[in-house]
């Protein structure tokens, strides 16, 4: 019998968590799996760090479960692509499955897994690229408005270019 993880997310108190644990619940019932434990968090999923999402990868670095199922991807995570890709590829390296248990092809169990994990590695490549232009779009931006970029040049740096130069004088002189 597999042993499974449960993890459930709410981002306020004035939401209901219950619903979700009787759903995963019954699907763990359903499927003959064993709960390990239930990670419940009350917080905001755009947060990267949340107590219980944070022991639960430290079980799973333990191998305390076999499977991790959530609600929906917006209840695992809502950091980001990159973040959220990055954590199921933790998981995928620690040899533990995941189920998103509303939207049940985004698992890595069955028989779309390897199609799963293709989508996401194209998703994940697509937004580092984004995030790359987008910075790239900064710094020309704050170029065009006449500052620098970059560390302030100062005694520090004339320091190392007179010490490099007498600790091997030769080196430095261009024939």
């Amino acid at each position: 019998m597999e042993k499974v993880a449960v993890y459930i997310r709410v981002s306020t108190n004035k939401q209901e968590a219950q619903n979700q644990e009787i759903q995963l619940r019954n699907f763990c019932q359903k499927n003959d799996w064993e709960i390990y434990k239930v990670y419940a968090d009350v917080i905001s999923g755009k947060e990267n760090s949340r107590p219980e999402f944070d022991e639960l990868f430290a079980d799973a670095h333990k191998k305390l479960f076999d499977i991790l199922l959530f609600w929906d991807f917006s209840r695992f995570s809502r950091s980001g692509a990159l973040f959220t890709l990055q954590k199921l590829k933790e998981l995928e390296n620690l040899k533990i499955n995941w189920h998103s248990y509303s939207d049940p092809y985004m698992s890595s169990l069955g028989q779309f897994r390897d199609v799963v994990i293709s989508l996401m590695a194209t998703i994940s490549k697509a937004e580092r690229e984004k995030i790359s232009q987008r910075t790239k779009a900064g710094l020309e931006r704050v170029r065009q408005s006449g500052k620098k970029i970059g560390r302030p040049k100062g005694k520090k740096d004339k320091k190392k270019r007179y010490r490099r130069f007498f600790k091997n004088p030769t080196k430095n002189i261009p024939l």
